[in-house]
């Protein structure tokens, strides 16, 4: 397993706080000064699970390690896009095909977060 690394951000109620950041985690280059410490979130690369190339889930690895309301541990973050659309029966079949494979990825994806949770590495 390969060392996190770290890194310190600028937080609206505690000033710069270092974190450990795992080598799952895509950065922070997106963070926000004004961003609260329970708040600072290490996200991983985003797994988009589609339909007929539209979006119907992203999955990714997630943490945030101050969090005062929710868990700390890392997490499978699960985002659904709220599709919508009218289908023949042959397109809702293509549909359900989409929602088996979308399940056998977050199936995958639920190992790998076992994998991590283990001490391994995430991808």
């Amino acid at each position: 397993m390969t060392e996190p690394r770290l890194i310190t951000l600028p937080t609206a109620d505690h000033g710069p706080v270092t974190l450990d950041e795992p080598s799952w985690c895509r950065g922070h280059a997106d963070h926000r000064p004004d961003t609260y410490r329970a708040d600072l979130t290490h996200i991983g690369a985003e797994h988009r699970l589609t339909f007929n190339g539209v979006e119907l889930f992203r999955l990714m690895l997630a943490q945030t390690p101050h969090a005062e309301r929710t868990s700390r541990e890392v997490c499978a973050y699960v985002e659904e896009t709220g599709y919508t659309g009218s289908l023949t029966p042959v397109g809702l079949y293509d549909l359900a095909a989409a929602l088996d494979h979308a399940a056998d990825h977050m199936r995958e994806f639920a190992d790998q977060l076992a994998t991590v949770l283990d001490g391994g590495e995430g991808r």
